[in-house]
């Protein structure tokens, strides 16, 4: 199966689909709040920046499509830091800061929260071990 998946080309995500129903509030969520950069605006749709991969919020087009969206890992060098600041900034923590899996060259750290739109998305870090 992976060599008929190659065969595609696919090289990375290009972009995440985020389903929202107050657009304005959830773009000033992910633009002040995460610091994303946002891209263009169209009509019903706001597209962000997160390192290369491009985020799309928008209105679901049909009932069955309206339901919170995958997870979104967004990666940051400090995750405790970052924890903070979502507490001072009122977002609602799912799971604070934890340790998930212990790698030979690095922890995997991870912490959940909630966009204004309900969707859950989490922190990941990647912190060093020491050598």
């Amino acid at each position: 199966m992976s060599g008929a998946l190659s065969n595609l080309g696919i090289q990375n995500i290009g972009q995440i689909s985020i389903i929202v129903h107050d657009l304005e509030r959830a773009t000033a969520f992910y633009r002040d709040t995460l610091g994303l950069p946002l891209l263009f605006t169209v009509p019903n749709l706001a597209f962000f920046d997160c390192g290369g991969v491009r985020l799309m919020l928008g209105r679901a087009e049909t009932p069955e499509l309206d339901h919170p969206s995958s997870i979104v890992y967004f990666r940051v060098p400090d995750i405790n830091a970052a924890h903070r600041r979502l507490l001072e900034l009122g977002v609602k923590i799912e799971a604070p800061p934890r340790l998930i899996a212990p790698m030979s060259t690095y922890d995997l750290w991870m912490m959940g929260f909630r966009d204004t739109e309900g969707n859950i998305m989490e922190l990941m870090s990647e912190v060093p071990r020491p050598t």
